[in-house]
């Protein structure tokens, strides 16, 4: 079982697909769930969703949403001496850029290595030897070319994509995996399982179960496919940084996330007790988790009439970086939760949660 699901983690973590430029993930979504949903349907943004109609009377719409996309970089400048500037999509810490891999991707589908640059200490001597922090658009990313000119004959534009370059791996206790893009490559594993197990069972709900995109660089998907879909019950699933080595909440190991507040999103108190009974009944490992950061909960709640929302997540370790370290029982913890919670979405208990 944990070879199985680290050869899904690998795949899956080593797609490319920065925000705005997700087609390699939603490549494989569509291949993965295809064969286990009625229809497969895209918003105008390029999220896409499978749907599990039901023959159930006034089937309640269950929306189950991933987002694809990674957190990289933009092209913004080709410098003279054929080294690139680029403006960041998605949140980087400067701590973590510098002398690093990366893929270029063109505009005609063409990747070329690219690293990210860093100073050495020799240069940094009359500065007294300290490192200065750079900001992000000062970081210089170099694939090697000896101009401008040079560079653009290659292909390359503004506007082209920088990706992280990062191989999976197992630690050596066989538990953990480090890769890049946890964030949120769990959340399209998660519902690629999640419609698998659940091919050709009939479910008292509506089942849109899928992906967004652009979700590192304001939720944007969020907005437009709860617009689109109009669910009464929307389940971000994402993966949340982990606090354990910090002091701070969030420890790997411990089993899936309740994430009961972020500073865009306060669960809701029939929410709250619809999951507690839920991972109870499941004997689902969980631990509760106060959040700093949004997920596409955040801009669905606030969508149509306001739409009951909650976040089935795990934490990992130095999230948005080339290396994020993760628990794979955590994984399939929030798997075996989210298939519970599904399963339990009916008309009366969604009206439950709904009732004020």
């Amino acid at each position: 079982m944990t070879n199985q699901l680290f050869d899904k983690i690998k795949e899956v973590t080593e797609l490319q697909g920065v925000s705005g430029f997700e087609g390699p993930v939603r490549n494989y979504l569509r291949d993965r769930i295809t064969p286990h949903v009625d229809r497969i349907e895209t918003d105008g943004l390029g999220s896409i969703f499978g749907i599990k109609d039901s023959q159930a009377e006034q089937a309640p719409r269950i929306m189950v949403a991933a987002h694809m996309d990674e957190v990289g970089f933009m092209i913004s400048d080709i410098k003279a001496d054929g080294t690139f500037r680029a403006v960041a999509l998605g949140g980087w810490n400067p701590l973590v850029v510098s002398s690093q891999r990366f893929t270029l991707q063109l505009q005609d589908g063409r990747h070329i290595p690219i690293i990210s640059g860093s100073m050495p200490p020799h240069l940094s001597r009359g500065n007294n030897g300290a490192a200065a922090l750079p900001a992000i658009g000062d970081v210089i990313f170099d694939a090697g070319f000896t101009s401008k000119e040079e560079a653009m004959e290659y292909g390359v534009r503004p506007g082209d994509t920088i990706t992280p370059l990062s191989e999976a791996t197992l630690t050596a206790n066989g538990k953990n995996v480090i890769s890049k893009a946890w964030d949120n490559r769990y959340g399209v594993l998660m519902v690629s399982e999640l419609l698998e197990s659940l091919s050709g069972t009939q479910l008292n709900n509506q089942l849109i179960a899928g992906a967004t995109v652009q979700e590192e660089v304001g939720l944007r998907g969020g907005h437009t496919s709860a617009t689109k879909f109009d669910p009464e019950i929307f389940l971000a699933v994402d993966c949340s940084p982990a606090g354990d080595v910090f002091g701070d909440q969030g420890k790997i190991g411990d089993g899936t996330l309740l994430r009961f507040y972020d500073p865009g999103h306060i669960m809701l108190p029939n929410m709250k007790d619809f999951l507690l009974t839920t991972a109870e009944e499941a004997g689902v490992k969980f631990q509760y988790y106060c959040a700093k950061g949004g997920t596409d909960a955040g801009a669905a709640h606030l969508k149509n009439s306001g739409i009951p929302s909650t976040t089935i997540g795990v934490c990992a370790r130095y999230i948005h970086s080339h290396q994020t370290l993760y628990n794979m029982d955590d994984f399939l913890q929030a798997q075996a939760f989210l298939q519970a919670i599904v399963k339990k979405l009916d008309r009366s208990t969604v009206d439950l949660i709904k009732k004020y």
